[in-house]
């Protein structure tokens, strides 16, 4: 980016930061998340800046990746299950034992290509954000993505969890 593009940038930051902190809360209802939003947004705008600004569209592009990430949020806090009160005791999943003891699973896991598997294990082993595993990879945040889509695909396929036994489980004689 040379100088008159980092001059135009910051003169869109300094003049249409606020408009877009608004519209954030009007997509989230929390200051705090729209602020997130925004930084994110223009985070991804200054390193597109040069073309976009030819496109002559910097605030719908801003925008329309705010909306995207507030989307992407939302689905994963849609995943999560709020309880009124903190469990007394540690919460373990028995499922989640019973399949990492799976050699079925491991075989599947080391079945996939190298770079699904280490987006696999980045994401969900180590628990890295998608940003921070295309750095260690050194691929794009959507090349992450596709690997981890084509690789959970391919585990779907390829291995199911052996049934968990019921408790209290009995047979009629």
């Amino acid at each position: 980016m040379d100088d008159d593009d980092a001059l135009t940038y910051e003169r869109f930051v300094t003049d249409r930061a606020s408009t877009l902190l608004r519209y954030g809360y009007v997509l989230t209802g929390n200051a705090h998340d729209a602020a997130d939003l925004v930084q994110e947004g223009l985070i991804r705008l200054r390193a597109a800046w040069p073309r976009v600004v030819r496109k002559d569209d910097p605030e719908g592009y801003t925008r329309t990746i705010m909306a995207r990430k507030h989307i992407s949020m939302w689905r994963r806090r849609r995943r999560e299950h709020l309880v009124r009160e903190v469990p007394e005791r540690d919460h373990v999943d028995r499922g989640l034992e019973q399949a990492e003891r799976d050699p079925r699973l491991w075989r599947a896991l080391a079945a996939l290509p190298k770079r699904q598997r280490a987006v696999l294990v980045l994401r969900y082993y180590e628990d890295l954000p998608d940003e921070e595993i295309a750095k260690v990879l050194g691929i794009s945040r959507g090349t992450v993505r596709s690997q981890a889509a084509r690789a959970l695909g391919k585990l779907r396929a390829d291995w199911r969890p052996a049934p968990t036994p019921t408790m209290g489980a009995h047979h009629d004689r």
